[in-house]
C-alpha cells in the first residue's frame, strides 16, 4: 500500500519527498518526468511513497492510482495565486469519488514572500468543502537551504503521515 503525493508540476513535490526521506534539504529543480517512487523506513514503519509528475500530459494519471492507496498526499505552491484554483479544482475532482481516503495537504513554499498562510489556503482550496467523512489536515512547509537539517513543520508532516499509515493499515 502506498502513499500517493500529488500537486501541480512546480509545487515542490520531489523536493519534499527527498527532504522527508533524508531529514536534509535537497531541492529538486529538474520536473518529475512520470513516476518517482521513494521508500521511507520510520521506527514504526516502512513508508512507501508514489509521486506522480504535475504536469498536465500526467495528470490523467492521476486517477488510476488513488483507490489503491493508503493515503494523499497534495502538495500546493503557496505563493502561485493564479494556480490555485486549478490546484482546487483537480484535488476536489480527485477525492469526490473517495469519501474516506485520508487527505494530507502541505502548504508549500511558506517561506517564500506573497505565500499565502495557512488560513488563505484553506480557503482557496475550499478544504472546508471536502466533507466531515474524511480525516483532513493541513500543513504550512518549506524547503529551506541546500544541505540544511530539515524544518519542524516537515518533521510533523513526517510524523503525521507515519501516523496516518499505521491508522489505515
Amino acid at each position: 500500500k502506498q502513499i500517493l503525493v500529488l500537486g501541480l508540476d512546480g509545487a515542490g513535490k520531489t523536493s519534499i519527498l527527498h527532504s522527508l526521506a533524508t531529514n536534509h534539504v535537497k531541492r529538486s529543480v529538474a520536473p518529475t518526468e512520470g513516476f518517482n517512487a521513494i521508500c521511507i523506513n520510520t521506527e514504526e514503519s516502512q513508508m512507501e511513497f508514489l509521486e506522480i509528475g504535475g504536469s498536465e500530459s500526467l495528470r490523467s494519471y492521476w486517477k488510476m492510482y488513488l483507490p489503491k492507496v493508503l493515503l494523499l498526499v497534495y502538495v500546493v505552491d503557496s505563493a502561485d495565486h493564479a494556480r490555485l484554483p486549478m490546484a482546487k479544482q483537480l484535488l476536489h475532482q480527485l477525492i469526490q469519488n473517495n469519501s474516506t481516503l485520508p487527505v494530507v495537504v502541505l502548504a508549500n513554499k511558506q517561506d517564500l514572500e506573497g505565500a499565502y498562510c495557512i488560513t488563505d489556503i484553506h480557503d482557496a482550496l475550499a478544504l472546508s468543502d471536502i466533507g466531515d467523512e474524511r480525516k483532513m489536515f493541513l500543513i504550512g512547509t518549506h524547503v529551506a537551504e541546500d544541505g540544511s537539517e530539515i524544518s519542524s513543520s516537515m518533521k510533523d508532516a513526517k510524523e503525521l503521515i507515519g501516523q496516518l499509515v499505521l491508522e489505515t493499515q
